[in-house]
């Protein structure tokens, strides 16, 4: 993480949104992968680990932080809770 950037949220909504892109880039390549070699079992089971880690993963940030995406990706309490999180240019 580039510490010269302002910091206005604590260090470990940072170090959770990295854990996320981790999980994310591990689901995209696996994805690529899969489009090729549409019958490796173990492929697919890597793929459903590490889908369930990154569900799990934006769970706990919502939790905590508010909403990381809208239009159906995110649930909502009441009230609405996507004002909640912090702004794009406040990360």
């Amino acid at each position: 993480m580039n510490k010269n950037v302002t910091q206005t949220l604590p260090d470990e909504y940072y170090k959770w949104i990295e854990e996320l892109q981790e999980l994310d880039f591990v689901l995209v390549e696996l994805t690529l992968y899969l489009d090729t070699h549409p019958d490796d079992t173990a492929a697919i089971n890597q793929f459903n680990d590490f889908s369930y880690k990154r569900r799990v993963l934006q769970q706990k940030i919502e939790e905590k932080y508010g909403p990381l995406q809208q239009f159906g990706n995110s649930y909502s309490n009441a009230p609405w809770e996507w004002s909640k999180g912090p702004w794009p240019w406040q990360i």
